[in-house]
């Protein structure tokens, strides 16, 4: 049975205004929502404008547990692309026998140890940092496409040392997987498209089969 609250209008005369009792609700953003025995008694000694409040606070918190726990799972998901490319990094300049220091740094790089030492800087430098930080899927995003553009760097050198079909179809699926990394944090991507990180991952699936096949593991 709904209990009342006293109110009174700008008049100062008492209205009588039914209060849902607990387990009932309010209509809140079209939606009912039931209250606690907690906010019923708020709303018995306040009126209901608190117990609206209590329940728009917990709506909103709702909102934002949402959108955290999205772009944590986007972050999960660039993250992945990005620890798969890098691979494809190490695995390349393993193939090519010239895999290098990562911490040194080549401004221009002619050497293909240079080219290698630089291609493993840019992509231990993506991960570490999307280790960083609270979630930002259009930043998440941009460092997993660095991790696949250095790739393409270490393919291209594992391509000129092993020539040969398998080895340029492993650099051209390494060059596409790298695009699409860029489409997805790209402007009409922003780390947030499902169409276009769907494309970057398969992409990128496409990418560790190509440098399985030419023997780059």
């Amino acid at each position: 049975m709904a209990r009342h609250a006293t109110l009174r209008d700008t008049r100062g005369v008492a209205l009588a205004h039914a209060v849902p009792g607990p387990g009932k609700g309010y209509p809140v953003n079209g939606s009912t929502v039931a209250l606690t025995d907690k906010e019923t008694a708020m709303s018995e000694s306040h009126g209901d404008a608190s117990p609206q409040g209590a329940l728009q606070d917990r709506a909103t918190l709702s909102h934002g547990t949402a959108v955290t726990s999205t772009e944590e799972a986007l972050r999960k998901r660039h993250t992945a692309r990005a620890r798969s490319a890098s691979g494809r990094t190490r695995a390349a300049c393993r193939a090519a026998g010239v895999e290098a220091d990562p911490a040194a740094v080549i401004a221009v790089p002619t050497e293909a140890a240079a080219k290698a030492a630089n291609a493993l800087r840019l992509s231990a430098d993506a991960l570490a940092a999307l280790a960083k930080g609270a979630p930002d899927p259009a930043a998440d995003a941009r460092q997993a496409r660095n991790a696949a553009a250095a790739s393409v760097l270490a393919a291209r050198i594992a391509q000129s040392h092993g020539a040969g079909a398998l080895a340029d179809a492993a650099y051209h699926a390494a060059l596409k997987a790298s695009q699409a990394a860029g489409m997805a944090a790209g402007r009409e991507g922003m780390g947030r498209s499902e169409v276009l990180n769907a494309e970057a991952e398969a992409a990128e699936a496409a990418a560790v089969a190509a440098a399985e096949a030419a023997g780059w593991r």
